[in-house]
């Protein structure tokens, strides 16, 4: 990060809140003309700064607003279970996201489904068809509070 400017990073702050601004309107918010504005944005790009453009969707709407954040251990500190357990999460289209962590469990998955009755057949039928896991432990959103899908720069 030691060779962003400030106008790197507020062109970074305005594509995370609205990935669909023109060059123009970028241009415009950043008093830069659009053409430096344009090698900006393909730099940022070219770096891994930006890794991706995508549209956040309302899981409510899409009967996908029963959030689950189930943790789980492996059944030993293998490293090849690890990266089967990483191979095989990588299929599962219910997890969002994935995340290895320190503590009592190995890993904390994101779940998104319908309903409990869904969730009660992704623990017992997709994380039971996998192996390398020997608990799960869930904790189940009641309400969210706060996602801003971004990061403060």
């Amino acid at each position: 990060m030691e060779h962003l400017d400030n106008k790197d990073l507020q062109l970074l702050r305005l594509l995370q809140s609205d990935a669909k601004l023109t060059v123009k309107e970028l241009a415009k918010e950043v008093n830069l003309s659009p053409s430096p504005v344009f090698e900006r944005v393909k730099r940022l790009e070219q770096e891994g700064y930006i890794k991706r453009y995508a549209a956040v969707l309302d899981a409510e709407k899409l009967n996908l607003g029963f959030t689950v954040y189930c943790q789980l251990k492996l059944k030993s500190n293998d490293s090849y279970l690890a990266i089967e357990f990483e191979r095989e999460i990588m299929e599962i289209e219910e997890v969002a996201e994935c995340y290895s962590i320190s503590g009592d469990f190995d890993f904390l998955l994101k779940v998104h489904v319908r309903d409990m009755k869904q969730y009660q057949n992704f623990v017992f039928n997709i994380l039971g068809a996998v192996p390398s896991i020997g608990s799960t432990h869930s904790t189940f959103v009641m309400a969210q509070i706060k996602n801003t899908h971004g990061l403060t720069i």
